[in-house]
């Protein structure tokens, strides 16, 4: 595959961003569950009494970003809330870039001077497509009616860490152990077992908790326990990720997604080192090693748009394998139980939007459980995330297919002629902050970027710009 020497740098000024807006938003992967053998079929949630009174008790599994944040909010609120974590967690995970919309929630716990301390500040983004000869910038202060302007690239364990330990300021108790989660005798509600029960002495007394939560990310504790549906999305690429030194940017502090001859990269400049990833279809990576270090040093060497990089990349971790990016359950709460962050949904790693869907499901779960916890409310929360998890599935897909920088370039000949200058003025306030998750679960924002993507393109043919 040929690559042109000289590349073409734009700035994106046609609207693309993230997220319902942040202000009106704002009100983890732990060990596999224990238990009976999950019912075939729970799908008559409304057969047990639902809680329907604010809990005094709240069981939340899994100590990380999401997890913690509603913690931190219930705690607050008076609820006594123990946080089951066994603390093992991988030197390196996904989700080291921050959209802005994230930032506002960092304030509300209190720590983002603490966060940028020990981050990268996040000025924007930059998409590498073409075999590496064309260039596009997103520039966060340059959006039209953004609320945030900025981010950060921060190391995920120290961000996890300072999460948690807003959650213990706030009166959460840690309980330094994996939860083991059983069904009550109504086969629809959540238990502690004995064992889980007693490690939460301190917190519960011996009584079991009114609500429990399942923020354990991929491993989806209640999720198994009762065997919930999920959906998952049309991809089933794999990701290596490692840290490496030696990595060239195109613009410092963006995070940088470059379209790959298979597949795509993620560059991540953080505090003396750059996170890489590689995303692509497992069986392409197999071809470069048996091994998935192998793998990893042997397609970075390879590709060609990786060389344009500059300078020799060098692994300085281990690599991480991370499957299944679009899964969604078809089911997010029950009489005493909820799903939140990755164990209701994840969609895929591109646009970085893991971390404000948890967060924002946080703050809207805690909103509902401390109203009263009642089914309608509830009801309310899962439609509320899945929206949202819908909402960047379909911004993935047209990343994807190549529609979405397609419409890029049907705005660069649109920006020739003085009605699409007048049509930018509208488009630019809404479709960045999309991928800002400002406007994210923003319905018309969504579907003004979803129709653009397909219908607006005119002649273009999009198929150029897919990922393959």
């Amino acid at each position: 595959m040929g690559c042109a020497s000289e590349r073409r740098t734009a700035s994106i000024a046609l609207g693309f961003g993230v997220g319902s807006d942040a202000e009106a938003s704002r009100r983890g992967d732990w060990p596999q569950p224990f238990g009976e053998a999950p019912l075939p079929n729970p799908s008559l949630p409304h057969i047990v009494p639902f809680v329907n009174s604010r809990p005094k008790r709240v069981a939340i599994i899994g100590g990380g970003p999401s997890g913690s944040a509603l913690g931190a909010r219930l705690a607050g609120a008076g609820v006594k809330v123990a946080i089951f974590d066994p603390g093992k967690r991988p030197a390196i995970v996904v989700g080291e870039s921050l959209v802005p919309a994230v930032v506002p929630f960092l304030r509300d716990l209190g720590i983002e001077d603490e966060v940028r301390g020990y981050s990268t500040y996040k000025p924007g983004a930059t998409f590498v497509l073409r075999c590496g000869d064309e260039v596009r910038n997103l520039r966060f202060d340059e959006i039209r009616g953004a609320g945030t302007t900025y981010s950060y690239n921060t190391p995920r364990d120290l961000l996890d860490a300072s999460i948690l330990r807003a959650a213990q300021r706030a009166g959460a108790v840690l309980v330094p152990t994996s939860a083991r989660l059983e069904k009550h005798a109504d086969g629809q509600r959540a238990v502690l077992c004995a064992e889980s029960l007693e490690a939460a002495a301190e917190v519960f007394g011996g009584e079991q908790p009114d609500f429990v939560v399942d923020a354990t990310g991929r491993r989806r504790l209640l999720g198994r326990l009762f065997d919930l549906p999920t959906k998952a999305g049309s991809r089933r690429d794999v990701a290596l990720h490692a840290h490496c030194e030696s990595v060239g940017l195109v613009t410092d502090g963006n995070v940088h997604a470059d379209v790959l001859e298979t597949g795509w990269a993620w560059r991540i400049p953080l505090p003396g080192r750059v996170s890489v990833g590689l995303v692509m279809n497992g069986d392409r990576l197999a071809q470069f090693g048996d091994t998935i270090e192998e793998q990893f040093d042997n397609y970075l060497a390879y590709d060609p748009v990786i060389r344009l990089w500059g300078g020799q990349a060098k692994r300085t971790t281990t690599v991480f394998r991370y499957n299944n990016y679009q899964m969604v359950s078809e089911r997010a709460f029950g009489p005493n139980w909820a799903l939140l962050g990755d164990a209701f949904g994840f969609v895929d790693p591109v646009f970085s939007s893991g971390m404000v869907i948890g967060l924002d499901g946080a703050a809207l779960l805690s909103h509902v459980l401390l109203s009263g916890a009642a089914p309608a409310e509830l009801a309310k929360y899962e439609a509320h995330v899945r929206r949202h998890l819908e909402a960047w599935q379909r911004v993935v897909a047209h990343y994807y297919n190549g529609r979405l920088f397609t419409l890029f370039h049907m705005a660069d000949i649109a920006r020739t002629f003085w009605i699409g200058r007048v049509m930018d003025l509208h488009f630019g306030r809404y479709l960045p902050r999309v991928f800002t998750g400002e406007a994210s679960n923003g319905r018309y924002a969504v579907w003004l970027l979803d129709f653009m993507c397909r219908r607006g393109l005119a002649h273009l043919d999009p198929s150029a710009m897919a990922v393959r």
